[in-house]
């Protein structure tokens, strides 16, 4: 893919993932090349333009015009996600849209529509299912060790519809959910520090709690609070899935996780755990080459997952964390979507479902009743 000439990228909008995220992956990475960046406020994309040598403007349709992008990756306000992804779109360019993909569906469904009227590939910067570890879990519930995933859980590992994937990505996102049971509460918080707001005081919770019903009988279990970001008050972090022929669940504080994952022990009267290595290039250290799982199991006893952003040359390369691996896979997908003409891994309606199964949550709450799918947009 490297040979090929890279793909014309613009930076659409200057949040600060556009600065401290996006344009040090696009730089690092040859199947893209940064053109031109976009946002409304002239003197901040001015200066954005000048950090990362490319033209800044103001006017998205002078930008496709004189520096002919092939996709815009949105990086705005949180609340400007849809208005800004639709405009994209309408651009003429493929689109790396942040999450999520909109806050209303119908915005969602008018990008949707829009990309599939010009023939345009969307991807969703949905990277927690993307991970590393989330990676080597996936591929070895697609080895068949584990069997039929039968219930998947969120407690706490990602808030919304981020949590939602990673709940869902066990179960395959090919799974259709029919029904959701919600439950929203609010309670007063004793004062702590907040990470992210620097200061001591006391706060209100939002918990949020939802039981999401398949179409072929199996659960996903969904729980958040507003505070897991920030709060001492609330450490864990776990996501979990039961399998036909085992489980697997992360034990966490913050970000320090560990991962248990167990199959039969032969004779079947006792879990066998899988050991889990992550392969660096070098014993102590460098760049992360492959997460790799020691099953036991006789017939498949290592499944691997390669990063794929792994250098070429030994010690050449980026030493990206886990979170900057997970979204350059997103810009990778859409990149491989585009150039074979083929649809995202992920795509823009698994965006809008992850979405929809938050707002399902809610409604379910205020109304005091499970609510069925689709929700009427």
């Amino acid at each position: 893919m490297t040979t090929l000439e890279p793909i014309r990228v613009a930076l659409i909008g200057t949040s600060r993932r556009t600065s401290y995220l996006y344009w040090p992956l696009l730089k690092a990475m040859p199947e893209v090349q940064l053109v031109a960046i976009w946002g409304r406020n002239a003197e901040k994309v001015r200066a954005l333009g000048t950090q990362f040598g490319v033209p800044a403007h103001t006017n998205l349709d002078r930008l496709v015009r004189e520096t002919a992008p092939q996709v815009g990756i949105v990086s705005v306000s949180y609340h400007a996600n849809g208005q800004v992804g639709l405009m994209t779109v309408e651009a003429g360019l493929h689109a790396l849209l942040e999450t999520p993909i909109a806050h209303d569906l119908r915005e969602a469904d008018a990008i949707i529509a829009a990309a599939q009227q010009r023939h345009l590939k969307i991807e969703i910067a949905e990277q927690f299912h993307r991970r590393p570890l989330e990676q080597i879990k996936l591929k070895l519930i697609a080895s068949g060790l584990f069997g039929r995933v039968h219930t998947s859980f969120n407690d706490f590992a990602g808030h919304g519809y981020h949590g939602i994937s990673i709940m869902r990505s066990y179960l395959g996102f090919d799974a259709k959910p029919v029904r959701v049971t919600g439950a929203v509460r609010q309670y007063e918080l004793a004062a702590y520090w907040s990470r992210l707001a620097n200061d001591v005081r006391p706060r209100p919770e939002t918990q949020e709690h939802g039981i999401i019903e398949f179409e072929d009988g199996r659960l996903g279990l969904f729980h958040w609070t507003s505070v897991g970001y920030d709060a001492p008050l609330r450490w864990w972090r776990s996501s979990r899935f039961l399998a036909e022929k085992g489980m697997g669940i992360t034990v966490g504080v913050g970000l320090d996780v560990e991962e248990r994952l167990s199959l039969l022990a032969p004779g079947g009267e006792a879990p066998r755990f899988i050991v889990l290595e992550r392969r660096w290039e070098r014993v102590d250290g460098g760049a992360l080459v492959a997460m790799v799982a020691h099953t036991g199991d006789p017939d498949q006893p290592i499944v691997r997952w390669d990063n794929p952003f792994a250098p070429k040359l030994h010690g050449n390369g980026p030493q990206w964390h886990d979170d900057e691996i997970g979204v350059a896979g997103c810009i990778l997908s859409l990149v491989h979507a585009i150039r074979t003409d083929t649809e995202p891994s992920y795509g823009p309606l698994q965006g809008r479902l992850d979405q929809e199964l938050i707002l399902a949550i809610r409604q379910s709450s205020a109304e005091k009743r499970p609510v069925d799918l689709p929700l009427n947009a």
